[in-house]
């Protein structure tokens, strides 16, 4: 397809996507997401069975610190709270909601009994982790069991060197390489069309800029990067969305309107796609 056609379809989609979230919202009336807030680690309780996709966060201790991260904490909870409301009204796939209609989201330790119960595990801030022994073989049990893992919100070298030293002692890297997900795989296709790998800055770095940059370590951080690690049988096992922070597009939908028009609809198709792909893979 001619680059031109391609940047067309691309542009039609996302004003689409970007009708159809606004329209949702209109019809909830006054609910425009929630907002971030210092809500404390919920834990999944022992007696809690899910009935419905559950978002599930891990907090990990962070060795290092990386400018305006906030270690496990980063994005959460509004991304997590926000993201299951628009996967339960994009698609059809049924949610786990409490009895008051807000939808369940959990926070795990990798010791913690209720991991293998997350099909589905977000991460933010993974350069700034560090896993002891113990750590690195749970989180291994956990991927090579059918586990699937989102990394998201680190940028620059210094961020990465961290992560991918940390994930190569959980998978070595002579056996799960790291890879760039090709733009003809189909996570690229798996509900909406991607064309490229969004770079989507953090509100407070927006709104610093006037949205004239979204790299947020400059030229450190030029390009977005979607890599994977897949196992023998090219499941997907990781998923790392290096230099963009696709939650913060989750995360602060109902903080500036500007914001949510020019990256929620690019955050959401491809945090649709990343997780229906992981469910049924």
């Amino acid at each position: 397809m001619p680059r031109r056609s391609g940047w067309i379809i691309r542009v039609v989609v996302a004003i689409v996507t970007a009708v159809l979230l606004s329209a949702v919202g209109d019809a909830q009336g006054p609910w425009r997401g929630y907002r971030r807030s210092r809500m404390p680690p919920r834990f999944k309780p022992t007696e809690h069975r899910n009935n419905g996709f559950a978002f599930c966060r891990l907090m990990y201790t962070s060795v290092r610190r990386e400018r305006e991260g906030y270690g496990w904490s980063t994005d959460y909870p509004a991304a997590d709270q926000n993201f299951m409301i628009r996967l339960s009204e994009l698609t059809s796939t049924k949610v786990d909601f409490d009895k008051r209609g807000n939808p369940n989201h959990w926070v795990v330790e990798l010791a913690d009994p209720e991991l293998f119960t997350c099909p589905f595990l977000m991460a933010s801030d993974v350069g700034t982790i560090g896993l002891t022994f113990n750590e690195a073989e749970r989180l291994r049990d956990y991927l090579l069991k059918g586990g699937f893992l989102w990394v998201d919100d680190f940028w620059g070298t210094a961020a990465w060197n961290q992560w991918s030293a940390e994930i190569s002692r959980v998978l070595p890297p002579s056996e799960y390489p790291i890879v760039d997900l090709p733009l003809d795989h189909p996570l690229f296709k798996a509900h909406y069309n991607i064309w490229e790998v969004p770079q989507i800055t953090n509100i407070r770095f927006w709104r610093r800029f006037g949205g004239r940059s979204t790299s947020e370590r400059g030229r450190d951080s030029e390009v977005a990067h979607l890599r994977v690690i897949t196992d023998r049988n090219d499941r997907i096992l990781v998923v790392m969305t290096h230099n963009t922070d696709i939650q913060d597009s989750w995360e602060r939908e109902g903080d500036d309107p500007r914001f949510f028009e020019q990256f929620a609809p690019d955050g959401y198709s491809l945090g649709v796609n990343v997780l229906l792909h992981g469910m049924t893979h």
